[in-house]
């Protein structure tokens, strides 16, 4: 199948033929179809699957095909990197057609958004924060939206918005199309589902499981050690670009500062930040401006950056899902990346969780001449490599 096979308007698959598009990924290949036909329709698929443009083609199509007056979509996501992410992939797939669409997010000034909504949109790429705020001043009237989209619904919710989410739903025309997009569908997801679709069309693509092309390893490590641990393996890995989690983001920074000041080409990454320093350090890493990129859980959902050859959990995610979305950016588009993580004693219970999704054991590893303080290892009931090379991919047997 190609995406000449879905109807799309000429002046929208001008923009799929000018990214070089031509087979359309299993989320696009099951939703465009029943989102063209005026469906709602509640997407499940792990991060990286392709679902921006599973949305996005749709949208372009009827706008361009079906004439209309203001403001026809609204895009909700988590974060504003997405949101501009999101926006980017309209302005590059409807680049042919007359489509106009703004961000509006948080971190920036109220002028120039309502200088852009005042000339006219069709559509706004939004987070949950600023976007009930140009509601309450009446510079966005929702009375003529068409399609809402809600993506990346389980990041929303864990990061708070559902109150905000309920309060924008409170305004929109109850005669709308909505589509629901989420990695995981936990109960908060499939209830808020149930209020908002109508007979929705279901499509649920491969969400629990990493990618294949990901290879996973372990690294064992005293806490205090974490951060030389970190270097060493940087020092002896071969890699292109790295993007490195934290849990917290006082973690972020501080581990960023460390890294600096040993030589390695950084930039930081966490919610704090100003949006503009967040836009510059996302953009420096994209480009390759900079190696290594160290970041909080706001990197790990949606974010396209296509040429990360390694993740490195320098903190263990809280859960598998989490484990999910941070590997989920290495590995993409046809390449193979490495996952690497820090364990201590403490995430025993996670490794065991992940092991149970990827249905074997991850190979745990030590680097030579290390000073390791005595492992707590014993209770995975397994040895150790110390070859720090490639890591093994889930399926790959061990000789």
């Amino acid at each position: 199948m190609n995406f000449k096979d879905f109807g799309l308007n000429s002046k929208v698959l001008a923009g799929v033929n000018a990214l070089g598009f031509s087979t359309p990924t299993p989320i696009q290949e099951k939703s465009i179809g029943p989102i063209m036909d005026g469906n709602d329709v509640l997407g499940l698929a792990a991060t990286g699957t392709g679902k921006t443009a599973a949305f996005v083609l749709p949208m372009l199509h009827h706008f361009t095909v079906e004439k209309g007056k203001g403001l026809r979509g609204l895009i909700i996501a988590p974060t504003r990197e997405l949101a501009e992410q999101i926006f980017q992939a309209i302005e590059d797939l409807g680049r042919k057609t007359k489509v106009k669409a703004i961000t509006v997010y948080g971190g920036t000034k109220y002028k120039p958004q309502i200088r852009a909504l005042e000339a006219g949109v069709d559509i706004i790429v939004a987070t949950p924060g600023r976007l009930p705020d140009h509601m309450d001043r009446g510079t966005i009237d929702p009375s003529t939206l068409e399609i809402l989209v809600l993506d990346e619904a389980d990041r929303m919710f864990d990061m708070g918005f559902l109150p905000d989410i309920r309060k924008i739903l409170g305004r929109l025309p109850v005669e709308r199309q909505t589509l629901l997009f989420s990695a995981t569908m936990p109960s908060t997801i499939r209830r808020l589902a149930e209020e908002i679709l109508f007979e929705p069309v279901n499509v649920e693509i491969a969400h629990s499981k990493p990618v294949d092309s990901v290879a996973h390893a372990l690294y064992p490590v005293n806490p205090m050690y974490k951060t030389e641990l970190l270097l060493e393996l940087l020092k002896r890995t071969s890699t292109e670009s790295v993007l490195v989690f934290t849990r917290t983001k006082a973690g972020a920074e501080l581990l960023g500062r460390e890294m600096k000041k040993s030589g390695l080409s950084v930039n930081i990454l966490q919610g704090d930040m100003p949006q503009p320093k967040r836009k510059e350090a996302l953009e420096g890493f994209r480009a390759g401006k900079v190696q290594i990129l160290v970041a909080t859980d706001i990197a790990a959902r949606g974010l396209d950056i296509s040429m990360v050859s390694h993740v490195i959990n320098y903190d263990m995610p809280p859960t598998v899902d989490d484990y999910t979305h941070r590997i989920g950016r290495t590995g993409r588009a046809a390449k193979t990346g490495d996952a690497f993580t820090l364990v201590t004693h403490e995430d025993l219970m996670v490794v065991k969780a992940i092991e149970k999704v990827l249905g074997e054991e991850v190979e745990i590893r030590l680097l030579e001449d290390f000073p390791y303080p005595p492992p707590p290892w014993a209770s995975l009931g397994r040895g150790t490599s110390k070859s720090p090379g490639r890591a093994r991919r889930p399926g790959r047997r061990r000789l």
